[in-house]
């Protein structure tokens, strides 16, 4: 029998969400944006791609020097506080690898993505999960949380709401270890915990592009944190994570925020009057949906 970890062996793998081979959906099951990236995004795609690819035979740049300066700018930050990523789960997975060991734990607030559990498991790190409160608050979080991670999705998805930044901070000073943000559904909210980097030395934020910039298919990712953290998330990550069209496609979308603002506005028009339509209809179902969405999100 091949020598197998034994927490490899017996784990079960995470199974992505299902995808129609037919043309026409809109999957809300992966919440891919129904919209179109920046047209920008695209020239730049295809400008790399000039004189028949000749581009493609070079390694591209392994510091994504470009997209990080890009962020950078957006965010008020120096490139050092910016890495970019083969999409946020690849993040996920090396904040695991770099802060917590075999038997150490992370957490998350359940439910919420569930592929933290997964890639703690590949680690060997032990699972705690937190259920909420009737006012959005973590159950029985201890004063003091000695756990290695803690992962908070805020927005949260499913629930449809977000965590206040004061509630943020109070979490990262009970937080022994790193209290990662997961920004993934950001653009579509009110309110941003970026602005909590600097303040917390042990909050990292991580984003997609995924969602809002409807780059899916690029697979990209960022997270801004302190440059140490930063510095340990480059040690361990592929040196060519990335390659040269999500490169030029991750830094293009970030300078066109004239277009996500025009992308966020459509999507929130269509979510209202669907929000709106499920309160309207008296089914329970769609009343307690409508009803998980405070304020600002």
């Amino acid at each position: 029998m091949l020598p197998l970890r034994k927490n490899i062996a017996e784990m079960t793998g995470y199974v992505p969400g299902f995808q129609p081979q037919e043309k026409g959906w809109t999957k809300l099951n992966t919440n891919e944006n129904p919209h179109p990236p920046s047209p920008k995004v695209v020239a730049a795609i295809a400008a790399e791609m000039a004189n028949g690819g000749e581009k493609l035979r070079k390694y591209p740049d392994a510091g994504s020097r470009q997209a990080r300066a890009a962020a950078a700018e957006l965010y008020g930050v120096d490139p050092e506080w910016v890495i970019m990523a083969n999409g946020s789960d690849e993040l996920l997975n090396n904040l695991i690898r770099a802060f917590a060991g075999e038997g150490e734990e992370i957490a998350y607030v359940h439910p919420s993505y569930s592929y933290y559990a997964t890639l703690a498991e590949i680690q060997g790190a032990e699972i705690r999960t937190f259920g909420l409160t009737e006012d959005f608050r973590i159950a029985d979080f201890p004063e003091r949380y000695m756990g290695k991670i803690f992962f908070l999705a805020s927005p949260n998805a499913p629930l449809g709401f977000m965590f206040d930044n004061d509630y943020i901070e109070e979490l990262a000073g009970r937080c022994a270890g790193v209290l990662v943000v997961d920004e993934a559904y950001v653009d579509f909210a009110d309110g941003s915990a970026m602005a909590l980097v600097k303040k917390h030395e042990n909050i990292v934020i991580t984003r997609t592009f995924s969602k809002s910039y409807s780059l899916a298919g690029m697979r990209l990712g960022l997270a801004v944190a302190r440059p140490e953290v930063i510095q340990a998330l480059d040690k361990i990550r592929d040196h060519y994570h990335l390659d040269r069209l999500a490169l030029v496609a991750a830094a293009a979308a970030l300078k066109d925020q004239e277009h996500l603002e025009l992308n966020i506005a459509r999507i929130r028009i269509v979510r209202d009057y669907f929000s709106n339509e499920n309160r309207l209809s008296g089914d329970p179902f769609t009343r307690q949906f409508y009803f998980c969405q405070p304020t600002g999100w």
